[in-house]
């Protein structure tokens, strides 16, 4: 039977995902740029500028920003709209595609550590009694 982690393990594997992905090898994400590129990469539907500003409360500029470092490193790229060129939507790329899987394996790993160390606190506890 599965539990729900509580929020001191959650944030455990958080950190230990961040320091894996700022330990690793690849792209340095600032939590914007994460929060950018989760937001196109698990949300379906057409991204734009605008609705990820509004989606992530931030300004246009600041999203602007994250989608240029997203486009150096090849995690997403930025295409005119054919239905509406004034907008421009986000697309994922192979290498964003990649990064995510990554990602997926490292939080995977931090979780199932997280959960090792928790069915051995217990034990502890017992032994120490």
């Amino acid at each position: 039977m599965a539990t729900t982690p509580s929020a001191e393990q959650l944030v455990g594997i958080l950190r230990d995902t961040v320091v894996s992905l700022v330990r690793r090898e690849g792209p340095d994400l600032s939590a914007r740029q994460l929060g950018v590129f989760l937001t196109c990469y698990l949300q379906d539907g057409a991204h734009t500028v605008r609705g990820l500003a509004a989606e992530l409360n931030v300004s246009k500029p600041a999203i602007t920003r994250a989608l240029d470092r997203l486009g150096e490193l090849d995690l997403a790229r930025r295409k005119v709209d054919p239905m509406d060129r004034r907008s421009v939507l986000v697309q994922r790329t192979l290498k964003g595609n990649a990064f995510l899987r990554d990602m997926r394996s490292i939080m995977g790993e931090a979780a199932a550590t997280a959960r090792k160390t928790e069915t051995a606190a217990p034990a502890k506890k017992v032994a120490a009694g």
